[in-house]
């Protein structure tokens, strides 16, 4: 649907390279000439050197995005982001990223200080046509989703108090309020994996949820979030520091078992699939599945590798209505076709709501197809998958509602299809 706004976005771009504000002022030149309706319009409203003249530029031209570089002179992004942030906390900022190791540990930093989204700046390319178009594909289509929607600062939720979201909760009572189950899905099965698909706003969000999960966490969980392979290794690493559960970044072969956080490598798929029979098993987990860890290279999906589609398939494909799946913050519509397998399977689809993503497209996509009842705030979602992984296991009757869209179903007579290019591999 064509997205529109009363005027152009206005846009400040922030960097101490040359070549790079001359190849931001080509891009909006080129976007002006040739709109599109897929995009709204907009204008670079200016166009600086650095950190102090990016405060100065705020006040004066009101921009309704930042671009902001992280290695500048007289003032580092991240000190300028941290400004920003305290007088200007509704101003989307997107940060200008080297693909680097540097740049990737900075450029979580600035996702951890309130940053919207980032990009990578081009690589050295011998066709400039080529480099443009590889800038505007990640930049002008963020833009888009940020200055013409709105911004919510993530910020703002992690500092609600507890008192805050019982008062929500009164008001918005969740699904075991209802008397719906808070475990299980059409058949009342067990959860026996978890799933989680993010995007824009995601390593944020993912601090303030992963953290929250108890080390004694009853089952598996795995999560594609849309970031290069650089920048997942270094997010892998950083979860792992603040979280009970180890954190990595996922290995081809690797068993899936509880204690152990698998997050998709940024250059392939991440799929679960059953352990091939005779070959070792690692003592101990007596889940119903021996599953291990797939990781392919199979064509991006929704301009996506990895791909939240593919995780979410192969999980209810493997466990069905033993799936919990989440869907949270980001850009586009990755993970619904995944979704639909899962809630087609008896399995549990769970989104984010609007309020505390940074952009609601995928949960919002996920919620509006019917797929999950209640879109859940960000500071309930670990508390929630606590609970619905608890439920059974705590002997708590599993109910839910009639539905006449479900079918109770087996996990062995359930039949799932779905109409995708790559059906032919039974995967998706």
């Amino acid at each position: 649907m064509p997205m529109e706004t009363k005027r152009p976005i206005r846009v400040l771009a922030v960097d101490d390279s040359a070549v790079m504000r001359g190849a931001l002022r080509n891009l909006f030149q080129i976007q002006g000439k040739k709109h599109t309706k897929n995009l709204p319009e907009m204008e670079l409203c200016g166009v600086v050197e650095d950190g102090v003249e990016c405060l100065a530029a705020v006040l004066r031209l009101r921009p309704d995005v930042v671009v902001l570089d992280l290695e500048m002179p007289r003032m580092h992004g991240l000190d300028v982001l941290e400004r920003l942030r305290m007088e200007e906390p509704g101003l989307p900022v997107i940060m200008c990223s080297a693909y680097t190791e540097r740049g990737a540990r900075s450029t979580l930093d600035a996702l951890a200080l309130g940053a919207a989204d980032y990009v990578m700046k081009p690589s050295k390319q011998s066709d400039f046509a080529m480099a443009m178009d590889t800038l505007a594909s990640q930049l002008l289509p963020k833009i888009a989703a940020l200055g013409g929607a709105g911004f919510k600062m993530l910020s703002d939720v992690r500092n609600k108090t507890k008192q805050q979201e019982i008062a929500k909760s009164k008001r918005n009572p969740s699904l075991a309020a209802m008397g719906y189950s808070i475990a299980g899905g059409i058949s009342g099965a067990l959860v026996e994996i978890v799933v989680i698909g993010v995007s824009t706003g995601g390593p944020s969000a993912l601090e303030t949820v992963l953290p929250n999960l108890a080390q004694d966490f009853a089952v598996p969980v795995m999560i594609v979030q849309h970031m290069p392979k650089l920048f997942t290794g270094e997010l892998a690493e950083r979860l792992d520091r603040h979280c009970a559960l180890r954190v990595r970044e996922a290995r081809d072969g690797a068993e899936v078992r509880p204690g152990t956080i698998w997050l998709a490598p940024g250059d392939a798929h991440m799929e679960v699939v059953q352990k091939a029979q005779g070959s070792a098993v690692d003592g101990g987990y007596k889940g119903v599945h021996k599953a291990v860890v797939q990781l392919h290279q199979q064509r991006s999906l929704n301009h996506c590798k990895p791909s939240v589609d593919y995780l979410f398939s192969s999980a209810s494909r493997l466990y069905g209505a033993g799936t919990l799946a989440l869907v949270m913050t980001g850009m586009g519509s990755d993970g619904l076709t995944g979704a639909r397998l899962v809630h087609e399977a008896g399995g549990v689809v769970l989104t984010q709501d609007e309020t505390t993503s940074a952009v609601w497209g995928m949960p919002g996509r996920v919620f509006q197809a019917g797929l999950s009842r209640d879109p859940l705030p960000l500071a309930s979602l670990a508390s929630e998958l606590t609970r619905r992984v608890n439920a059974g296991r705590s002997g708590q009757v599993i109910r839910e509602p009639s539905d006449e869209s479900n079918v109770t179903a087996s996990r062995n007579d359930i039949s799932v299809s779905m109409s995708h290019p790559e059906v032919n591999r039974g995967l998706l």
